[in-house]
């Protein structure tokens, strides 16, 4: 299996793919808790990695203290590592679960979440997978929450049909940007009542590299 802590060490390069995607997802991260409804904000953020996304919005933004958040992440290191960036921001309100993403008896108790991240999760799973997940996402959100997601662009760019995925279960396209050849984020908000009850059995699965 690939090793996700070594993957995150992308991020330390300013002018690497890596974050240049983290910018834009933390960007847009920052619209979505400042459009959020008044009162509390719930985030949940699957397969979250070290956390940089949320670490790096949070400290600063004028509704911190209105966000409790959820990370979920398999992998213990990057868990630890994504604790310890929290506790060194000060944000005592973002609960870090060493679990299985996929499964969402994980967080369950979160939900429904107002913001969502799906970010690190598309490049790694099957087209029928990122599917899965598009037409579970309402179960899993509020009314009107917004949801983040990643994915690459090589060939075969699979981004459009996600997009439609998105749209079919319910959600209007926010926003879509593409960071050079390679990168792309959509962020979609929830236009319908979600659907009751969470999917049964796993949402994805990652493919071994």
């Amino acid at each position: 299996m690939r090793d996700w802590v070594e993957w995150h060490e992308g991020y330390g390069d300013p002018a690497s793919g890596l974050s240049a995607r983290l910018r834009c997802v933390q960007r847009h991260l920052s619209r979505a808790i400042d459009q959020a409804a008044a009162g509390p904000v719930r985030l949940v953020s699957l397969c979250a990695g070290q956390g940089h996304d949320v670490s790096g919005v949070l400290p600063a933004h004028a509704r911190r203290d209105d966000v409790t958040a959820v990370l979920v992440e398999a992998d213990p290191r990057n868990a630890a590592l994504a604790r310890g960036r929290a506790a060194a921001a000060g944000l005592g309100q973002v609960e870090v679960r060493e679990a299985d993403a996929s499964r969402p008896a994980a967080f369950a108790d979160a939900l429904p979440a107002d913001v969502l991240l799906l970010c690190g999760i598309f490049g790694n799973v099957s087209d029928a997978d990122i599917e899965r997940v598009a037409a579970a996402a309402p179960a899993l959100c509020a009314p009107r929450a917004t949801v983040i997601w990643t994915r690459h662009r090589l060939p075969p760019d699979v981004t459009p049909r996600i997009r439609v995925w998105f749209g079919d279960a319910g959600f209007h396209e926010v926003a879509f940007e593409t960071m050079g050849a390679i990168n792309a984020v959509g962020v979609c908000r929830l236009r319908r009542a979600a659907y009751a009850g969470l999917p049964a059995g796993p949402l994805f699965t990652f493919r071994k590299r």
